[in-house]
Parts: structure tokens; C-alpha cells; sequence
């Protein structure tokens, strides 16, 4: 029998992505000046306020010239919180920079004399997870509600089109799949979206539901490759906006928080999740480096055929840099066989896998650049299924999402004996 799932997004706009968006970027900015940098960074948004909080450990090159003020300002300004209507925007919003050395103690443990000994910077456990679904690996749920706020970003900043937008949006997209697990079609999309108060509230709402239908979906469905659009049927559920008028918005209309979308940063619901939030995280916190690293693994193998679907799993102690333990669920769906014609176990596979990938916190860091200024680019629409890229800080080129590369998919091939001209590609 078919069953239904379902996952959200938020926009750039939502209070909770604002405060990741500056936390990442403080990030980048001490990272700029120190590769080395320790940084635990929170922020808290609300009604015309900004609260930064934490931890940093860098040097004092570091220290003199990272503007925390300047720099969330020029995130809130980026987004599109401009007008003082918004009762949060970049020039009149206070800022209270509360940032402090971090503990010795905790920097006894992640610190070492030969850098390849540095421990993990906390306990924990962390999941990566992939599947056939998309092209890029990523469950169609969450592809989706990501690619419609994303849509709904470049037609407000375009201004051309839906003039009334506001920074803050949310999405929703419900999938039907088969009792085999396939996309069989879209059951329901939800969009709520911030707007201008431009008319009677029901001529309004009748207006942005009209819009949404006729300009925003038409873009998404040509962004998509053929067998989602199919997706797309006649009856499909939509809720646009379903509470009514939504002109208070952003930090305004709800506080945010760094760190409070991990699902919507990660798989939307699928697979595991190990509690740790990412944002506002140097490379040193597991939470964050081992959630790359894991997802990595999982796309791997499922791009290698080792499986359709992978959960990937480590966890750490403390101060320690060899992982304390190494997971991995196909789901009962892996195709590799020993020499004698036997089905792999996944326990078979889990210690091929711990065999190629080493996931010491410093191999991991190295592995994607993790000491370089790349993170601004993570902190909204997902830190998973992003395409890699370049990005340009100061002058110097980095590699962005090294993470999402399928460089490791030939020897995966090659450890479980499968034929090189073996093709995964989504279904």
C-alpha cells in the first residue's frame, strides 16, 4: 500500500536562518585571517535586536579585524532586511556582541602537538544518509521544498514579479510513494510566504495564490528533470499562505536561533539525525565535521551501487580522534557479494568502509578544506545535496561543499568488486 512523507524548508529569511547566516559568517571572517581559529558562535534575533554569544580562540590578526558588527549587518542587508518597516532591518537593529575566549579545558582536548592526534571536540554521534531519489542524492521531499523557497528567493530579489515579498517564507512538499518506496506523486505543497500589505486581505491572498500557481511552480517545474515533472499532476493539494495574511514576519514576528533547523539543514526527516546543530561551528566540533564527512561516505556508496539507500553513522568521545564506533544501514538494499556469491552484511560493509575513510577529526578537516572560510554558503537551503563550487574571500579561491564530490566512488568500486562501467543514477 502507498504511504505518504513529507518535508520543509525555510527561506534565507526565516528568524531562525537569519541568526545561522551571521553566526557562519562570523565564522568565515575569523577563519579569513587564522585557518586556525576556534569558534562556538550563537545568535538570537529578535523585534530590532541582534545577540551574538560564544566562544573563540584565534590570533591577533583575528582579533583586529573582524567587525562583528559590520558583518551582521551586512547579512541582515543581504537578505533583504532594508526597511524599517520590517521592524528588524541592517542600520537600526541593535547588536550585542558577546563573544568570549573559549575554555582552556575544552581546548586541552582538541589541540595537540602532532595535528594529526587532535580529538574530537565533544561526544556524540553523527549521521549522513543518501538515496536514489534525486540526482544529487537527496530525498525528493526536501529537494523540493528547498528549490521552491530558493525559486521564491530569485523572484524577490529579481523585482520583477511578486513585488510584495518579504524576506521570511516556508514550504512544505508531501510525497506518495509506492509500497517499494518510489515517488509515485506530489500529494500536497505548502507555501507560506511574508508579504507587503498591499490590499483587502482577501483580494490579497486570492492574488499571492494565483501568483504562486502561475509563476512560481511553472519556474520550479522547468529546474526539474522529467520524471519529477510527472510528479506534478492535476491534483495536486496546494495551501498558500493557509493561516491568512502573513505581513508580520522575520525576527519581528518570531524570535530565531542558531541551530534550531537541523532537519531542514540535513535530510528533512530521513534517515537519523545526532542532535548536534551545525551553524556557528568551526571544523574542530564533530557535530559539525562528522556530519560531512558521513554524508560523504553515504553518497559514495550509493553512487558506487554498493546500495540504493545508506545511513551512515560514527560517534566520538571526547578529546579522543579515533572514532569510537562506525554504523552503516542499507536498508537490506546492498548489492555487493563476498567471493563466494554471499550478500554482504552491513556490518561487512561498515568495516570495508572504516577501512577507506579515515575519519579522525584532522583527516576530515583536510579531506574538505574545512579550515577555509566556506561556510556562509551552508547556512541556508541545506547543508547536504549542494553542488560544489568555488568561492572567492580576500582574494583567494576555495573549494565550497567538497562533502557532496563523488571522488571516492572508483575505489568503493574497486573494494567491492564492481564493474566500472556500473552506472547509479536516481530514479
Amino acid at each position: 500500500m502507498s504511504y505518504l512523507f513529507t518535508s520543509e524548508s525555510v527561506s534565507e529569511g526565516h528568524p531562525d536562518k537569519v541568526a545561522d547566516q551571521i553566526s557562519d559568517a562570523i565564522i568565515d571572517a575569523f577563519l579569513t585571517y587564522d585557518s586556525a581559529a576556534k569558534v562556538a558562535c550563537e545568535t538570537f534575533v529578535t523585534t530590532g535586536l541582534v545577540v551574538i554569544g560564544g566562544e573563540i580562540k584565534c590570533n591577533n590578526e583575528a582579533k583586529a579585524n573582524v567587525d562583528v558588527q559590520k558583518i551582521t549587518r551586512n547579512v541582515i542587508n543581504k537578505i533583504g532586511y532594508n526597511k524599517s518597516e520590517y521592524q528588524f532591518d541592517a542600520v537600526s537593529c541593535g547588536i550585542l556582541n558577546a563573544l568570549h575566549e573559549q575554555s582552556s579545558d575544552i581546548n586541552q582536548g582538541v589541540e595537540r602537538a602532532k595535528e594529526e592526534d587532535q580529538g574530537a571536540g565533544d561526544q556524540g554521534m553523527m549521521f549522513g544518509y543518501a538515496c536514489r531519489e534525486t540526482d544529487n542524492f537527496m530525498p525528493l521531499p526536501l529537494e523540493l521544498s528547498h528549490l521552491l523557497l530558493k525559486e521564491l528567493s530569485a523572484i524577490r530579489k529579481e523585482g520583477k514579479k511578486m513585488k510584495y515579498l518579504r524576506p521570511d517564507a516556508k514550504s512544505q512538499v508531501t510525497i506518495q510513494y509506492s509500497d517499494k518506496g518510489k515517488p509515485e506523486k506530489i500529494e500536497t505543497i505548502v507555501i507560506s510566504t511574508q508579504h507587503d500589505d498591499f490590499d483587502a486581505d482577501e483580494k490579497m491572498l486570492a492574488k499571492i495564490k494565483d501568483d504562486v500557481l502561475n509563476i512560481l511552480i511553472p519556474r520550479v517545474k522547468k529546474l526539474v528533470p522529467a520524471r519529477v515533472k510527472k510528479l506534478f499532476g492535476n491534483d495536486i493539494k496546494y495551501h498558500i499562505n493557509p493561516t491568512g495574511k502573513f505581513v508580520i514576519g522575520g525576527p519581528h514576528g518570531d524570535t530565531g536561533l542558531t541551530g534550531r533547523k537541523i532537519i531542514v539543514d540535513t535530510y528533512g526527516g530521513r534517515g537519523a539525525h545526532g542532535g548536534g546543530a551545525f551553524s556557528g561551528k568551526d571544523s574542530s566540533k564533530v557535530d559539525r565535521s562528522a556530519a560531512y564527512a558521513t554524508r560523504h561516505i553515504a553518497k559514495n556508496l550509493v553512487a558506487a551501487g554498493v546500495c540504493d539507500e545508506a545511513l551512515v553513522q560514527v560517534a566520538y568521545a571526547i578529546g579522543v580522534a579515533q572514532p569510537v564506533g562506525l554504523y552503516v544501514n542499507t536498508y537490506n538494499l546492498a548489492k555487493v557479494r563476498n567471493s563466494e556469491g554471499r550478500k554482504l552484511t552491513d556490518g561487512e560493509i561498515a568495516a570495508k568502509v572504516a577501512n577507506i575513510f579515515d575519519m579522525r577529526p584532522s583527516a576530515i578537516v583536510k579531506r574538505f578544506g574545512l579550515k577555509n572560510p566556506i561556510y556562509s554558503e551552508t547556512a541556508a537551503y541545506g547543508h547536504m545535496g549542494r553542488t560544489p563550487g568555488k568561492v572567492t574571500v580576500n582574494g583567494k579561491v576555495y573549494d565550497t561543499f567538497g562533502w557532496e564530490k563523488l571522488d571516492y566512488v572508483d575505489t568503493l568500486k574497486k573494494e567491492f568488486h564492481i564493474a566500472e562501467s556500473a552506472a547509479v543514477t536516481a530514479e
